[in-house]
């Protein structure tokens, strides 16, 4: 079996912490500052902490990714001992860092393969697509193949969110002002996708009630879900995903829909007050044949 290290910045999220600690994957932590202070994230700064000075700062904190440096030096240290560096990075729409392994990767010298993979996705996309890797490089002879099931998995990760306060949508430019005001004054939630990497509003939700039943909408779009988890703005599962958990549960039997917090960076995006859901959907292939 090939050998593989996986590498990818603290902005992901997994919805088994574990799998960190099972599987050869390093962090880099993401640096962001708030009120002129950076902290590492995940290492000064646990997510909850994290949460509660940028809802007291009121604006997005600046999310500052591994450097160059900081890349380079951790494939070369890894290439010593693997066939292989699979480099997993958040959507290069919305941060330098998939840039910068790209340059560092130029650096390292010797047979070892470093693959630097575009997530275009954040949060837990990137940790679904860890996941996936963990198990290709179990599961295949080849460092190419594992690569390759890798890549392919981006085009399945999808990621929705509805957001109560728009404040950090507008800061960020992923609302008009005026759009922001007006969905503020009406207390109307906008409801945000992934799609190529950006953050696109979508649609808008007028009732709060309604914010579980678009969510649950959304997942059962999907035929077979190879992955699934449900996003939060709290540590503690709130009252809004142990319903969805039991909607779900009569969707899709046997399917488990675990719940996390949403990383530091994600809210450095979409703010603090956040419902989400990210799928990673079986492949086609897997699916029945009717022909």
């Amino acid at each position: 079996m090939p050998r593989i290290q996986i590498v990818t910045d603290s902005g992901a999220r997994f919805s088994n912490p574990r799998l960190v600690r099972h599987f050869p994957v390093t962090i880099l932590p993401n640096l962001i500052e708030i009120g002129g202070k950076r902290y590492q994230e995940g290492i000064d700064l646990n997510t909850e902490e994290a949460f509660e000075l940028m809802a007291r700062h009121g604006r997005p904190p600046k999310i500052i990714p591994p450097s160059e440096h900081d890349y380079a030096e951790l494939y070369a240290r890894l290439s010593h001992f693997c066939d292989a560096v699979i480099s997993v990075h958040p959507s290069r729409e919305l941060s330098d860092s998939w840039r910068n392994g790209r340059r560092a990767a130029h650096q390292v010298n010797g047979g070892c393969e470093i693959a630097v993979v575009d997530s275009q996705s954040l949060c837990a996309g990137q940790g679904m697509l860890i996941r996936v890797a963990a198990r290709a490089a179990q599961e295949l002879d080849s460092a190419e193949a594992v690569i390759h099931t890798v890549r392919q998995a981006v085009n399945r990760i999808y990621s929705v969110y509805c957001i109560e306060d728009v404040s950090f949508l507008r800061a960020n430019g992923f609302m008009k002002p005026s759009h922001a005001i007006l969905s503020a004054h009406l207390e109307i939630m906008p409801f945000v996708s992934l799609e190529d990497g950006q953050i696109i509003v979508i649609e808008k939700i007028r009732n709060r009630g309604d914010v579980i039943e678009r969510l649950v909408e959304f997942l059962v779009e999907f035929t077979e879900l190879e992955d699934a988890v449900v996003l939060q703005d709290q540590k503690l599962i709130s009252e809004e995903t142990r319903i969805m958990q039991d909607r779900l549960a009569l969707e899709f039997p046997g399917q488990h829909f675990p719940f996390t917090m949403y990383s530091a960076t994600m809210a450095s995006y979409l703010g603090t007050q956040a419902t989400g859901v990210a799928v990673l959907e079986k492949e086609s292939d897997d699916l029945d044949d009717d022909f």
